[in-house]
């Protein structure tokens, strides 16, 4: 019995906390990509497109909503001049992810359909459409929530200020 309880608190918390399975990064780690794009300027242009995709990728996964939005102007600008499949999978996979992290649900939900458009059997791809999916149904149950709340309140001021005039 006290398992049951146990996991049902887990749930609630793990509910209104948002627990994702996307990963953080430090910020530590990414002034090691910055510098690493500094020291590829001048190398070859395959060494310089991977640290460019590593920054990309750490700060699309920052705490700070400020790198997020530096990781996703980066991936927008590189986006069309990426001739490979592979990476423009992966650049529009991190666009979504950097929505997501700023909580653009919508635009984060599209850019996961077109990564699944490319590879539909991907995980991470599913696994990021799931966690999307799960935060726009949780934010639609908190929000019916105060709207019940909200209408709850206002019926019983209603009937106070009935019960006051009679």
């Amino acid at each position: 019995m006290d398992a049951k309880i146990g996991k049902f608190f887990e749930s609630v918390g793990a509910f209104f906390s948002g627990g994702d399975n996307i990963p953080w990064c430090d910020r530590d780690v990414i002034v090691g990509c910055e510098r690493e794009v500094s020291q590829a300027d001048g190398v070859s242009e395959e060494a310089m497109n991977e640290s460019i995709m590593r920054l990309s990728w750490a700060l699309v996964h920052s705490r700070q909503p400020e790198d997020v939005q530096r990781g996703i102007a980066m991936l927008e600008a590189s986006l069309s001049s990426t001739s490979s499949p592979l990476q423009r999978r992966e650049k529009i996979y991190l666009l979504a992810v950097g929505h997501y992290r700023s909580g653009d649900c919508s635009r984060s939900r599209q850019l996961v359909e077109r990564c699944l458009e490319i590879a539909p059997d991907w995980r991470q791809a599913l696994t990021l459409k799931k966690v999307i999916e799960d935060k726009i149904a949780k934010d639609g149950v908190i929000g019916i929530g105060i709207a019940a709340t909200a209408v709850g309140l206002l019926a019983g001021g209603v009937a106070a200020a009935l019960a006051r005039r009679n």
